[in-house]
């Protein structure tokens, strides 16, 4: 297969790829931005949001954008005027600040968090909280070691997350209510921190990995199907595209932290031939 091709360069980073609308989209950390970006790069901004860092998007069944801002525990969504408004207040969940975002086929809103880049020995802070389509919100899972990228399958009966500190992909079984139960390991990963995923209709998973500065496609189990190397590392995948085969990748050079948003800035939009067309959710 050929070599990914760039179709954004001199992003500061791009997390949370998404395909919606014809167009690869991307929570742009550092500028406030959501892009949405067409096949030959050509970017429009479709929202702006209230912090750098720490904000992932996702849509409810009736199109209107979800945007999680972070540091803040708070759940936005935007209005037909392009503003944003409050949809939920996480605040109150068990584990602080929110990462990322998956909306199943039912109207579920998955948001996690409590990452911790160095917890307190014997502390896995990150967890699941749910919004229900009437509001409600609660936590359904716990003690999972940054929680990143989520995904759910086709049929709505599984949720998977990825767990960076663990190297592994975790699943749970979606209840009626939207209730996460049987917690147990999808694949082991080895030595693989998984960051952002997506689903393929083979039933395989892809993750992004930072260190490893690449895309890998795993079975459950764990079973390497392919990787995608990259000259930087991975913060997210989805998969896209006219027929859905296309795997767009956001890639930066890891500085660390305290350097995230450090010039020249190293992001990339990337595209990659794929195997399988995306499939499920997000």
């Amino acid at each position: 297969m050929s070599s990914p091709r760039v179709l954004i360069d001199g992003l500061v980073v791009g997390e949370s790829t998404r395909w919606h609308g014809d167009r690869i989209w991307l929570a742009h950390w550092g500028t406030r931005e959501v892009l949405a970006v067409d096949s030959v790069g050509d970017r429009e901004v479709m929202a702006t949001v209230p912090v750098d860092v720490a904000y992932s998007i996702d849509w409810l069944p009736d199109g209107r954008l979800l945007v999680t801002s972070g540091p803040e525990g708070r759940l936005l969504r935007q209005e037909s005027d392009g503003s944003l408004v409050d949809h939920a207040d996480l605040t109150g969940v068990g584990f602080d600040g929110l990462n990322e975002i998956v909306v199943d086929g039912r109207g579920n809103v998955y948001v996690n968090g409590g990452n911790d880049f160095d917890p307190p020995e014997g502390v896995i802070p990150g967890g699941i909280a749910l919004v229900t389509p009437d509001g409600v919100v609660r936590q359904v899972a716990d003690r999972l070691a940054f929680p990143n990228g989520m995904a759910v399958t086709p049929d709505n009966t599984t949720l998977i997350v990825a767990e960076s500190h663990a190297c592994r992909l975790t699943a749970y079984d979606i209840a009626a209510d939207g209730d996460l139960s049987n917690r147990r390991t999808w694949a082991d990963l080895g030595e693989g921190p998984p960051d952002g995923i997506c689903l393929d209709a083979e039933g395989a998973v892809w993750y992004a990995d930072v260190p490893h500065c690449r895309c890998v496609r795993v079975a459950e189990g764990g079973r390497i199907l392919r990787t995608v190397d990259v000259d930087r590392g991975c913060f997210a995948c989805a998969l896209g595209g006219p027929d859905g085969s296309t795997l767009f990748i956001a890639a930066a050079q890891w500085r660390g932290p305290e350097h995230f948003f450090d010039q020249p800035y190293t992001g990339q939009l990337l595209a990659a031939e794929a195997a399988a067309p995306g499939a499920g959710w997000p």
